[in-house]
């Protein structure tokens, strides 16, 4: 049966309790601000909303619902938040932690049960990544409860190294520049998702949830397989960040920062015009390729 796991102690609280509690509340502030600029950024919460908090025990989804907790008693705008969880019926799942966190600070919430593990466990190969079936089917089921229940948005606990992290994904593996927004419309048209933690660091997160100290349940579905292409990138950004400082930080904010004129994208960017002579005729690829001289030129003398 998996342990719900404590993270470690920061070593700030280890050696002085005054100036780890300094620490930790900069660190809080910090995150609050983060995420309300992130929100104010992308128009993620307005006035009317109810949110869906996806909270799956992981340190993510905890320090998602406990910053907007915090930012909902000040916010500008009345909203209401909302935990849900899926149970996807993983053997030895604690079924009773969630619940019992959730009472304890008051927040309303509900439990999604679906077995999904069986689902995946039958249909995924032994040595095949369970993830992209599992996300799925995960998806799918959090999208019907949100419909049936009239939320207006689905909060989901991605931070900004999740981001990056998608978008080398994308780049090494399926030759597309494109990642995971902070913003988004479901492909049904019916959803807008949102990322609250899109602006903060796994390693701020890290140490919040720590210091909070979340009932952390561990996932044994996919995140004990260790070949997932997710967990090779994040061990290449690891290693830049060890060498190079700031570089996360600095792709991060490349990718608020697109110029389509630089790239080779002809959908975003009108290159066929560009320098264009009005009234002079332009040939297509296949006339470049075909090497015919134009009619109206004179063949070339040898």
């Amino acid at each position: 049966m998996p342990a719900v796991l404590p993270l470690p102690e920061p070593s700030s609280r280890r050696a002085d309790p005054r100036v780890a509690h300094r620490e930790q509340s900069k660190l809080a502030k910090r995150l609050r601000r983060q995420v309300g600029q992130a929100i104010a950024d992308f128009g993620m919460i307005e006035a009317g909303d109810k949110v869906m908090v996806c909270l799956s025990g992981g340190k993510d989804s905890y320090t998602m619902l406990d910053v907007l907790l915090q930012l909902q008693r000040k916010a500008p705008v009345p909203f209401e938040l909302v935990a849900v969880n899926l149970d996807q019926k993983q053997p030895g799942f604690p079924e009773h932690v969630l619940p019992d966190y959730l009472s304890s600070i008051g927040v309303p919430f509900h439990i999604i049960e679906q077995d999904t593990y069986s689902v995946v466990s039958r249909v995924v190969p032994e040595g095949k990544t369970m993830c992209s079936l599992c996300s799925r089917m995960r998806r799918g089921a959090l999208y019907a409860y949100a419909a049936e229940h009239g939320f207006t948005k689905i909060a989901l606990g991605h931070h900004r190294d999740d981001m990056v992290a998608t978008f080398f994904l994308n780049l090494f593996h399926h030759a597309k520049l494109s990642g995971m927004p902070p913003k988004l419309l479901s492909d049904d048209g019916r959803h807008v998702v949102i990322r609250p933690l899109a602006y903060v660091r796994e390693a701020d997160i890290v140490e919040y949830a720590a210091a909070r100290q979340f009932p952390i349940i561990p996932c044994n579905l996919c995140g004990s397989q260790e070949n997932l292409q997710r967990k090779q990138v994040g061990l290449m950004l690891r290693q830049w960040e060890r060498e190079s400082p700031g570089r996360i930080e600095t792709i991060a904010r490349a990718l608020g920062d697109i110029r389509p004129s630089q790239l080779a994208d002809p959908k975003l960017f009108d290159f066929l015009g560009l320098g264009h002579r009005e009234g002079a005729a332009r040939a297509d690829a296949h006339a470049w390729l075909a090497g015919t001289p134009h009619e109206d030129e004179p063949p070339t003398s040898a």
